[in-house]
């Protein structure tokens, strides 16, 4: 029997053992041209684990991948295995690494930086020129992402899980650490109001994080029902609010009375009927959406927080002299830095809600991760289920 196939069976550290084996992997070569191909994987590099992926969330900057091969202002150009919402388990050690052991369950962050310029040195490495990060287009040649059956990742960038996190869990870490990356830069004091907007995985966890950061009055707010009424019933948020969809508008003014009338509806919820009520403390928006941004910065008490946490709309019309009248700090959140050893405690003490019931659809397998997407671009299946988080098992 040749090596690689002992390593598949018998996996052992790589330093035993040279042959370069194959792996399956879902690449996409366009909108909607997912392919499940054959790749070669080496040995992992000294400094390297090899890890067997055994859980990928489906992120909504994957789904937009899937359907334009872009994702905002990045275009692919080259094919993509998508996919960093991650966990699996260790197959192979490079020859450097020392505190792994084969058989360690790691949850990946699949953002690796320089180490050497000025955000990385300061510790802001989410900012760093030069990040590759795993199922973006924006470093040529691409760096792959997850939906693969092995991957070769720098050991620095691996962390281990405790036994009873499940890997599921684990590979939510990823979108827990925006939400807490957010939570941190919005800088909630006990007894604040907060405001969220998008009900999808971002914003729920940055709900829970704001609730367990000390606010004591969380909103959240969505057009779907369901996402609204699953962040109430499962202790994500105090309050919720339904945004009735409203036909299409192209004038500014009209745009703007709307955004009015939405966050007069909002604060009435979050003030608990408090006559001196005048906002929010600090708003979430996790939807990029120019509407939720106005109405945020209506919804948000004179010198409170607006945070950007969804990258959607590249450019917006904003009120922005209801920031300037009211000293409304606008802060913008790209990713998170530093955030993955917290994530793990918070999952490991159970403070937060279960994250294993956020996945509301699960894909056994590379060939179904087609289908994956195809779920994971709704709110509700083909039966009418609520779709939360969609994951891919390999």
């Amino acid at each position: 029997m040749a090596p690689s196939a002992l390593a598949d069976i018998y996996p052992i550290p790589a330093r035993h053992y040279t042959k370069a084996a194959t792996i399956q992997a879902a690449v996409l070569h366009g909108p909607r041209d997912l392919r499940l191909e054959t790749r070669t994987i080496s040995d992992p590099a000294s400094n390297e684990l090899q890890i067997a992926i055994k859980a990928t969330g489906v992120c909504g900057s994957d789904v937009s991948y899937y359907n334009k091969f872009r994702n905002g202002d990045l275009q692919a150009v080259q094919p993509l295995a998508l996919g960093h919402e991650s966990a699996g388990v260790v197959v192979a050690i490079g020859d450097a690494v020392s505190g792994y052991q084969v058989g360690d369950r790691v949850a990946l962050e699949v953002g690796v930086p320089c180490d050497n310029c000025r955000s990385c040195q300061r510790g802001r490495y989410n900012l760093c020129p030069g990040m590759r990060f795993r199922s973006s287009a924006k470093s040529v040649p691409h760096f792959q992402g997850t939906l693969q059956e092995r991957i070769n990742h720098p050991a620095k960038w691996c962390h281990k899980i405790p036994s009873h996190v499940s890997l599921e869990s684990a590979a939510l870490l990823e979108p827990l650490s925006v939400a807490i990356h957010a939570t941190r830069r919005a800088g909630i004091e006990q007894g604040d109001t907060a405001i969220v907007f998008g009900a999808g995985t971002v914003g729920l966890l940055t709900a829970a994080m704001a609730k367990m950061s000390g606010a004591t009055t969380v909103v959240i707010a969505d057009i779907d029902s369901g996402r609204v009424n699953y962040a109430l019933s499962n202790g994500f948020a105090h309050k919720g609010y339904i945004v009735t969809p409203r036909r299409h508008l192209t004038d500014t003014a009209d745009k703007l009375a709307v955004a009015k009338d939405v966050s007069a509806d909002i604060m009435q919820i979050a003030s608990l009927n408090d006559p001196d009520f005048e906002g929010a403390d600090v708003t979430f928006d996790c939807t990029g959406k120019e509407i939720c941004m106005q109405v945020g910065l209506y919804a948000t008490r004179p010198g409170g927080k607006l945070i950007m946490v969804g990258m959607g709309t590249p450019i917006q019309t904003l009120p922005m002299s209801a920031s300037h009248l009211k000293e409304v700090d606008i802060i913008g959140i790209f990713r998170y830095a530093n955030t993955y050893p917290i994530g793990i405690k918070i999952i490991s003490s159970g403070v937060l809600p279960n994250l294993d019931n956020m996945v509301t659809h699960r894909f056994k397998g590379l060939a179904a991760a087609k289908e994956a997407f195809e779920v994971a671009g709704k709110t509700i299946d083909k039966e009418g289920k609520l779709v939360l988080k969609v994951l891919v098992e390999t």
